[in-house]
């Protein structure tokens, strides 16, 4: 039941509006913060942004409460959630310096790094920023996760793809594939 309940909704949250500068906001409701998590492409699957398609991909990030900076373009003009429910939050970015990490879940300060895109494979990056996401209905190690979808090798800042080469920051482990981050314009 729940993955039905997450495909309905990122069916109909993949595609966004045709603006291609954020429409920053401030949120106050729960989100989930994907800065330190890795991401895994959806075979066969596609996300549409300003009318470009990218790879589908869908990363494990945990849910937090407190004031976040949300892209309203992305989110159908409001904070409010994907849905209407509990069940969904958006990726959104926060100050936050410490929040629980893999590999266990424990909450530990955020490290940024930089690193380049390649073309092998854990090579790129994502964009989970402002995507919906799916809370999964049991807690792990204390921590509240949800599953979001968003897409491959796309700049959180225009829209555009990301090349390969580029630099990205991300605040992801060395190691881990795809880190969620933001490419360097």
């Amino acid at each position: 039941m729940k993955y039905l309940a997450f495909a309905a909704i990122m069916a109909a949250s993949t595609s966004t509006p045709a603006i291609a500068s954020p429409a920053l906001a401030i949120c106050y409701k729960p989100y989930a913060l994907c800065a330190s998590s890795p991401t895994v492409a959806i075979p066969g699957e596609t996300v549409k942004v300003n009318g470009k398609e990218f790879q589908a991909s869908v990363s494990v990030c945990p849910v937090l409460r407190g004031p976040s900076i949300a892209d309203l373009n992305l989110m159908n003009g409001s904070c409010d959630s994907p849905d209407g429910t509990p069940k969904t939050v958006w990726s959104l970015f926060s100050n936050v310096q410490s929040y629980p990490q893999l590999p266990n879940w424990a909450v530990l300060p955020s490290v940024k790094r930089t690193f380049t895109t390649t073309t092998a494979p854990g090579g790129g990056m994502s964009n989970m920023w402002s995507f919906p996401c799916v809370v999964r209905p049991r807690k792990v190690n204390g921590v509240r996760l949800a599953d979001c979808k968003g897409p491959m090798n796309e700049s959180p800042w225009t829209g555009d793809a990301v090349p390969f080469g580029s630099v990205v920051g991300t605040a992801a482990p060395v190691g881990l594939p795809n880190p969620v981050g933001g490419n360097f314009p």
